[in-house]
């Protein structure tokens, strides 16, 4: 057994990113187990677990990975994904900024969006581990920006690691934007590494409101790690592809949910 599946977390992934490699995204315990060098058992329990996620579907003999996102993308990847929907839902969200309050801003390609959309004369204060979106708003005179410690993820462009989620621990803040990879009703708010989705959680929990801005392609989704239930929101700002039963769903949880455009 390698350093790379010796533990639950890697090794899910590992089997995740095996499926994804695969032509019809699908192998069998056989195969797993052999590209993992892990026990066919081991294969199995751990294929129960992501199809409870939502992850995969069983089938005869092996499984096959859903529609999901159990990996991640390059941050210049993504802020390309729905970009003018980003753009538009970026621009609803600068109306929810608290004026003079405090602004606690994930990381991620959807909040680099909000963060472009901050008028010039925003007055506030930014609590963010976004690097791109710290030297953006930087340059706002009436803004002062807050980096969070930790290391950084070149993938993500985030500092997320356990000082990250101390220093949250100690603040409270007016408003938290906090970004997905997934969202569901069932599944609640998910994302991709343990880290990030720890530092998530941490954000939500330091804010008076909370706010997820995200495009309709991540609604009905899941990812990896689960970090929040929908019930905890304040507000889900999406783009006009959403499907009208995710919404509903979504609302019946408790949030507001708008959709712009």
């Amino acid at each position: 057994m390698t350093a790379l599946t010796r533990y639950p977390p890697e090794r899910q992934r590992a089997i995740a990113d095996f499926l994804l490699a695969q032509e019809d995204r699908r192998a069998t315990v056989t195969q797993i187990s052999e590209h993992l060098e892990v026990t066919t058992e081991t294969v199995r329990r751990d294929l129960d677990t992501l199809e409870r996620r939502g992850l995969l579907r069983r089938v005869r003999g092996g499984a096959q990975l859903l529609d999901a996102v159990p990996f991640e993308v390059a941050l210049a990847a993504r802020h390309a994904e729905q970009h003018e929907d980003k753009r538009r839902i970026a621009t609803r969200l600068a109306e929810e900024l608290p004026h003079d309050g405090v602004l606690v801003l994930d990381s991620g390609s959807l909040t680099l969006f909000a963060a472009q959309a901050v008028p010039r004369d925003a007055v506030l204060t930014v609590v963010t581990n976004n690097l791109p979106a710290a030297r953006h708003l930087a340059d706002h005179p009436g803004v002062q920006v807050i980096t969070l410690p930790g290391m950084v993820r070149g993938l993500t462009s985030a500092a997320v690691d356990a000082w990250t989620s101390r220093r949250l621990q100690s603040l409270t803040v007016d408003v938290a934007v906090v970004g997905v990879n997934g969202m569901s009703a069932a599944q609640g708010l998910t994302t991709t590494n343990p880290e990030e989705a720890s530092a998530k959680r941490a954000m939500l929990l330091s804010a008076r409101r909370r706010i997820v801005p995200v495009i309709s392609g991540k609604l009905g989704r899941n990812s990896f790690c689960s970090f929040a239930a929908v019930s905890e929101l304040d507000l889900v700002l999406t783009d006009a592809a959403a499907p009208d039963t995710i919404i509903a769903e979504l609302a019946a949880a408790g949030p507001e949910v708008v959709v712009v455009g």
